[in-house]
Parts: structure tokens; sequence; C-alpha cells
């Protein structure tokens, strides 16, 4: 059964607190009464109401003082106030108070029904933008070990300044959750956090997502539209799989750093943001700016604060910890199920690791994950004869298992026969070939080694 939302009802007068109780009552509401606003104050003291209706005129402390109680606790809690004498000025000072609305007595019900669906359709509003928020912002970065705090603490010692900064890292060590932090420990922690995947798109599409376009610019172009440097003015642009983009792509980018200002696609305007930069790569750009694959001036330029996240293989002492944060409330692992975890080598890395407690915590049975649930999806490592480096075995394939076939087989030999196959699957169409694969279309071309389409 749900709990009903709290009413804090604040009224010195016997017959209009008992009318107000049962029209709030009868508007679903549990209501908490009280005789003036020394009591009321004292409620919201000691237990958490959800909405407080209080009568301006009381003994003791009147409703603007209860209303700025109610709101010096819990700004975004909804507040009324209800007066026997509603002239305007009485309106404006309550509003300037912070209060939500403002009834006059004697409160007919249709107008006390009336103010509570507002209130609550506004209390539900408030809530869906701090969840959007949360969600467009990102998690928060789970510390568990000496490693990850020393992340956090680089992160608080930069994240005042403007410094564009470069984080490094395997897929799935949490990236996009150190962009977060430091988004959230600056000082555009008010402004936008916009996120996009370098990797996602073909180049025209990149930098119109980029810089924005004018109407007219390209065939599809009905409209202007604001690019993630212009939508990220004033707050943070998280670039993530920067290392994917073109030559031709990494220049433009380079320009906007330096300069501080864009142009957008089919316009002759220049236009000035300030923005605070966070890329994010799985590549080793070193290697690529040593290969001429990414050029040496935007690496120095995004690299002002590199920020590197090791492997979970290569900071075991987090592994229990993290997985026990991922089990929910109730439900625990047998020691021999942690020596399991313990003895992978987790590829996906902290990505894999939730997923796999998440799966645990669906598929078990009982309040206890055992170890034999986990055997058929973990592998301990083994010496191989004569050798020193450890040799992964991976459980047994089931019958008709497709991807039994691709087991000894590098990853680089795998993907290009999945795409090759998926290509003639579609055909010969690349760019139907990219969305199955879920990549861009320069993406496709880069690994079948073809020249770029051209822009437009």
């Amino acid at each position: 059964m749900t709990a009903r939302e709290l009413a804090l009802l604040a009224d010195d007068d016997p017959l209009s607190r008992e009318f107000l109780q049962e029209a709030l009552q009868s508007c679903g509401f549990e209501v908490h009464a009280v005789a003036d606003g020394d009591a009321a104050v004292e409620a919201l003291e000691q237990r958490a109401h959800d909405y407080v209706f209080t009568d301006l005129a009381m003994p003791g402390r009147d409703g603007h003082a209860v209303l700025a109680a109610a709101k010096l606790r819990e700004p975004d809690r909804p507040v009324v106030l209800v007066t026997a004498h509603g002239t305007m000025g009485v309106a404006v000072a309550a509003m300037r108070g912070g209060a939500d609305d403002i009834l006059e007595k004697p409160v007919a019900l249709p107008e006390l029904e009336l103010c509570c669906a507002r209130l609550r359709s506004r209390r539900r509003l408030l809530r869906e933008n701090r969840f959007f928020r949360a969600e467009s912002v990102g998690g928060e970065l789970l510390v568990a070990g000496p490693s990850t705090r020393a992340v956090v603490a680089l992160v608080e010692r930069v994240a005042a300044s403007k410094a564009t900064v470069l984080v490094q890292g395997e897929s799935g060590t949490g990236k996009e959750r150190v962009a977060a932090l430091l988004h959230r420990r600056s000082d555009r922690r008010d402004g936008p956090f916009v996120k996009l995947n370098c990797a996602s798109l073909a180049e025209s599409l990149l930098e119109s997502e980029l810089f924005g376009h004018e109407q007219g610019a390209f065939t599809g172009a009905n409209r202007r539209r604001e690019g993630r440097f212009e939508l990220a003015d004033g707050g943070t642009l998280f670039l993530d799989e920067v290392g994917e983009m073109s030559p031709a792509m990494q220049s433009k980018l380079l320009r906007v750093l330096q300069e501080g200002e864009l142009q957008r696609l089919g316009g002759n305007r220049t236009i000035a943001v300030d923005v605070r930069v966070v890329a994010a790569t799985n590549r080793d750009l070193e290697r690529e700016v040593g290969a001429g694959r990414f050029r040496q001036d935007l690496y120095y330029r995004l690299a002002v604060v590199p920020i590197v996240l090791p492997p979970l293989r290569q900071r075991p002492e987090e592994i229990v910890p993290l997985a026990r944060h991922f089990l929910p409330a109730g439900l625990s692992f047998e020691p021999a199920a942690e020596q399991a975890l313990l003895a992978w080598h987790w590829p996906g890395n902290v990505r894999e690791l939730q997923n796999v407690v998440q799966r645990a915590s669906l598929l078990g049975d009982g309040e206890v994950v055992r170890a034999d649930l986990l055997a058929g999806w973990l592998r301990p490592p083994a010496l191989a004869a004569g050798a020193g480096e450890p040799v992964y075995v991976l459980p047994a394939a089931a019958p008709g298992d497709a991807v039994a076939t691709l087991v000894g087989r590098s990853l680089g030999d795998v993907e290009a026969e999945l795409i090759q196959r998926t290509l003639r699957h579609c055909g010969g169409n690349r760019t139907r070939t990219a969305e199955l694969l879920g990549i861009g279309v320069r993406t496709l071309f880069n690994k079948l080694r073809l020249p770029a389409p051209p822009v437009g």
C-alpha cells in the first residue's frame, strides 16, 4: 500500500481547522493539525511533512514565520497561506516569502481541490526535473580503494579551473562518471552538462552536432539548430571517444578550443562560447599521435590535465566492495562467490561487474549468492605450462552456441569477419551496415580501410 502524502495544517480557529483537516483528507492527504505557529514550527523540526497549509494570523509565530521555517528546511516544499484578509499587500508579501499559493477564508472545497492539484503537479515536475538532471549529469563515481581515491583527489584539485581534461581508460572503467564528477565539483555545476559520443556519428553529422547549422546548410536542414558547444555554454561538454575523430574534425575542434568561438554550418556569424571540455578515450592517444592518426597540438590542448583510470584487474582490492555495493539490500555473497569474483580478470571492468551482480541477484535463489551460480559466467585464470602469463579459461560452450566457434580467435579477426558478413547481408550498403553494427559510417570506413565518404 502506498503511503499517503503528509500535510501539516496550522490554524488557531477550531472550526476552520476541523473543516480544512477533513477537506485535505478528502483530497488524499494524511493531515497533522496544530493550533498555532509555534506548534507548527516545532512539528516541522520533529517530522518531515510533504506540504504545509498555514493560517496567516495566529498567536505566537504567524503564518509568515511558519512559511520561513518550512522553506528553510526544504525550499521546494509547497506552502499555502490561508487568510481572512486577502489583500494585495498580503498576497505580495506571501509570494515574496516563497508561498506557493494563497487561499482566502472561508475556503471553498472546489478551490482547495484545485490548489492541491496544482501543488501536486508542480511537485511532480520538480522531481522529474531533478531525476532527468541527475540522469544527464550521470551517476556518482564509486570509490572503493586507493586508486579511485587518487582519481577523486585529482578531480577535486582541478575541478574549479577551466582547464580541459582528458580521461583515459578501458571501456567500462567509469570515464563518464569522472567527467560528471568534474562538472559537479566545479563552479559550473548549475550550468548544463552536455554529452556527445564522437564515434557514433558520420563526420558530416558530427560537425553539425558539435557546431550546429543554419537553415538550408545541407539537405534536410529545414531549421536552424544549435550545436553541443552552444548548448553547453556556461557548463561542461563531455566528448566521449574523441580518439575516433577524423583529422579534419580534429582541426575544427582545435580551433574552437583555441579561440573559444565557432561558426555554425552554413553560417558566417562568429559565436563566442564559454565551455569547459572534458574528453575521454579508450585509445592510447600518445601512440595515436606517434602513428600520425591524432593531431599532436590537439592532444596537448585536450590533455592539460590527464586522468588515467586503471582497469579493474589492476585494482583487485575494489572488486568485492564494488560487488557488495551493486548487490540489492537483503542479499549477500558466500565467501566462495567472492573468491570467484576476485579470480576473474574483468575485461569489461566495473560495467561488467555490475552486470554480473545484477544478473546473479535476478537469477539466484535465496538470500545468498553462491559460487556455483557465478561459475557459468566466470572462470579463474590458470597459468599456461612454461609461461608466466595467465591464460583465462572460458566456460564450455553449450550445444548450438554460435559463440563457441569464435573462441581462440583474435578480436580483430572476429570483428573483421563480422563487418564483412554484415556488409554482404546488407548488399554492400555501408550506411545500413553501420546502423546494424551500431557504429558511425566514418568508423566503418576506417575499419574497412576505405577512403572516407565526402562531407555534405
